[in-house]
């Protein structure tokens, strides 16, 4: 791209003007081959995103369009949405041809969107983006989004209906992806407007476009549900929102509230249902849900409760579950685990270790040995302390019945610890009895435990938060948190004895119990789950529950992993004390 005298003039003023180094006390000129350079690299290129706006620096900062800018950009600072409008009208209607880059449009549409504005948002919105149109200028999401919040804030349901006309074409017209933030206002407008219909192909356009909704865009659609009493779209919304988030905001929980202590929540349900499909269904599902439809008919009763440190629910007694990923998304966590292992390990070597564990299956507990064994090791004295991983080993025993655990280790600690007669007795009687897998050399023992974990579907001891490079393959799915809430035991020590720290009794999540009845756990900003607000809604005429121990997948509550089926017992102890990582890891 070439550029005016007048360019090349403001730099030399601004460049070669300037005092050099107080060492020097002088101005030197630069050479000719490096002025050359520099006014090659520094002058700005037009790009895509700028739609082929950007005009030539050849004014020296003066113009019609320099001062409209400078004015966009402290009415962005300021929020002052109306005196930018006033400034864009002025400068549209001048003499001088108004051309403006991409993101200067957006500014405008980002103001009218976000600040208040004592006239029409709408019609200065449509005017700024024809504008930007004739002008040339490409737009893009946040161009699209900006101006679909606008109008979708309009009171008339044309503004609506406009809205989703926007985000539902910006992909063939403009070849732009929409994102959550796209489909939110729409979502908000049609909720506002109580038309279900809208709302709900608003949701079916998301999902064509892969965009997950999250908490408000389920409360949005559980609420025009509710308006429209429609209970089977409700209970539906229901487990979206279960799936989508832990705990509700203070927003979602009144909107719960709301369709609750409605007619038409207390008409919904059946008198007569399965109960052990209901709690097979449970099991399968992990714990926490069935999936079955309303259960039994009534009017419901709706209460603000607190929850005790052993999930007993203050309002009508029964015992909350440790929710677990359900069977299906277990089976396929363990595959995308063997899958991503295959890749990066030696197949030979892991394929190996799949067969060997497809063998031993009576296993409860799976050790990551490095991760105890250098925990809080990092002292002068300190090392790869098997003292450590044993009294580990000794607690699990212990707690288990005499049942040993699968220590994994990698070779080249084995091979390093077998030169000391007391860890070789160790390792030996590990060995003779079935507790040690050594990870071969060139291998991440990281796949091997996890993997084992999974399969088996027991507990892991380990204080690794599984956050590096290898767990960041996994995605961020929900599953993966959920498992790992639910099967990591981490570890301290007191006076040489291991303390471990099981995972909570209970999960504070969205649940529904095998009697139909609803807990709802509430934000709680302190962070202390003591302290944390539940919905405790059931049918009216439901009396004190019994305290039962609850099952989730295959792993039972209050009982001993020789009484549960591949699982273990979920009791915590007072008196343990707060994990702290520890140092990590054995690689090749």
């Amino acid at each position: 791209m070439a550029y005016g005298p007048s360019w090349a003039t403001s730099f030399r003023e601004g460049y070669m003007g300037q005092p050099s180094s107080p060492v020097s006390g002088t101005r030197s000129k630069p050479s000719p081959p490096i002025r050359v350079s520099l006014r090659l690299a520094t002058p700005p290129m037009a790009t895509a995103a700028d739609g082929g706006t950007r005009r030539r620096r050849g004014r020296g900062g003066k113009g019609p369009n320099s001062d409209l800018s400078r004015t966009l950009t402290d009415c962005t600072r300021r929020g002052d949405a109306a005196a930018a409008m006033a400034a864009f009208d002025a400068a549209a209607s001048g003499p001088d041809d108004l051309r403006l880059a991409a993101h200067q449009y957006n500014q405008l549409l980002h103001l009218l969107a976000t600040a208040p504005f004592p006239g029409h948002p709408a019609a200065a919105a449509r005017r700024v983006f024809a504008h930007m149109l004739g002008a040339g200028a490409a737009p893009s999401e946040a161009t699209i989004t900006s101006l679909a919040r606008v109008v979708a804030a309009d009171a008339d349901a044309e503004g609506a209906d406009e809205a989703f006309a926007l985000v539902s074409t910006m992909r063939d017209k403009y070849g732009l992806a929409p994102r959550l933030r796209s489909y939110s206002p729409v979502l908000a407008a049609f909720r506002r407007a109580g038309d279900a219909g809208k709302a709900y192909a608003v949701e079916a356009h998301m999902a064509a476009s892969a965009v997950s909704p999250e908490e408000p865009e389920v409360a949005a659609l559980l609420e025009v549900s509710a308006k429209a009493g429609d209970a089977d779209k409700v209970y539906e919304y229901m487990h979206k929102l279960r799936r989508a988030v832990g705990c509700v905001t203070e927003e979602t929980a009144e909107v719960l509230e709301g369709w609750f202590r409605s007619e038409e929540a207390a008409a919904a349900g059946k008198a007569e249902w399965d109960a052990c499909r209901v709690k097979e269904a449970i099991v399968a599902k992990g714990g926490g849900c069935h999936q079955l439809g309303w259960l039994r008919t009534g009017p419901w009763t709706v209460q603000r409760v607190r929850v005790a440190a052993d999930g007993e629910c203050g309002g009508c007694g029964c015992r909350l579950a440790s929710v677990d990923i359900d069977m299906e998304d277990t089976h396929k966590f363990a595959d995308s685990i063997s899958g991503l292992a295959l890749e990066r390990e030696t197949k030979a070597n892991f394929s190996h270790f799949q067969e060997w564990l497809e063998e031993h299956k009576e296993y409860e507990a799976i050790v990551d040995g490095a991760n105890i064994a250098l925990y809080q090791q990092n002292f002068s004295e300190g090392g790869f302390s098997l003292v450590q991983l044993d009294a580990v080993v000794t607690e699990l025993r212990d707690r288990y019945n005499g049942k040993w655990p699968l220590v994994v280790l990698h070779n080249k600690r084995i091979a390093k610890l077998m030169e000391t007669p007391s860890n070789r007795h160790l390792i030996e009687i590990w060995r003779a009895n079935g507790a040690l897998y050594t990870s071969p050399s060139g291998s991440n023992d990281d796949w091997y435990w996890l993997y084992a974990a999974i399969g088996l579907n027991c507990l892991l001891v380990t204080n690794d938060e599984m956050r590096d490079h290898i767990f960041e393959l996994l995605g961020s799915s929900s599953f993966f948190y959920k498992w790992k809430q639910r099967h990591r035991v981490k570890y301290t020590f007191n006076k040489g004895k291991a303390v471990l720290v099981l995972p909570p009794p209970y999960s504070s999540e969205i649940q529904e119990s095998e009697t139909g009845s609803w807990h709802v756990p509430i934000e709680e900003k302190s962070g202390d789950e003591r302290a944390r607000t539940w919905l405790c809604i059931g049918r009216t005429d439901l009396t004190k529950l019994p305290r039962e121990p609850l099952v989730a997948n295959g792993v039972a509550q209050d009982l001993s992993p020789s009484e549960a089926s591949n699982g273990a017992g979920q009791r915590q102890s007072a008196e343990q004390a707060a994990p702290v990582t520890g140092k990590r890891k054995d690689r090749d």
